[in-house]
């Protein structure tokens, strides 16, 4: 990757409100391809799903990923996970260490920055995949146990 795009890469992470760390991801992480056909294979189903075009529906993504991620996805008070990177070329990236230390409405600042919600992250642990992604005109939000 050239420096350019490690630079793209970094601001659009900064730009969702994230903090790069220098973690390794675990060995046992599935790659970036295998973890994005676990969260959008045509036999996934959501966790729960949000009307996108409803009114007030990007506040209610932000409460139900709270909700629905905040033992799954970070260990308490590190605020550290993965992320592949959102948005063009993020994929070829590969997990990206991350913590996130805003108040809660990462899909919002994820959609601010790169103009969708759109994401998959992984524990700290490697234990769980959440992911947000968009199905026709519903937001969905998926975790899976990787046990």
């Amino acid at each position: 990757m050239s420096n350019i795009e490690e630079q793209k890469i970094k601001r659009t992470l900064q730009g969702c409100g994230l903090e790069i760390t220098d973690t390794e991801a675990p060995t046992a992480a599935p790659s970036v391809a295998r973890a994005i056909q676990m969260v959008a294979g045509i036999d996934v189903e959501p966790t729960v799903s949000i009307d996108a075009a409803g009114h007030g529906s990007l506040e209610e993504l932000d409460r139900q990923w709270h909700e629905r991620t905040r033992s799954a996805l970070t260990e308490p008070g590190s605020g550290e996970f993965f992320i592949v990177p959102p948005g063009s070329g993020g994929s070829t990236v590969g997990w990206v260490s991350v913590r996130d230390n805003p108040p809660p409405g990462l899909p919002s600042r994820i959609a601010a920055a790169t103009g969708t919600p759109e994401f998959v992250a992984l524990s700290a642990d490697g234990t769980h995949l959440c992911a947000v992604t968009e199905e026709e005109d519903t937001y969905w939000i998926i975790v899976r146990s990787l046990d």
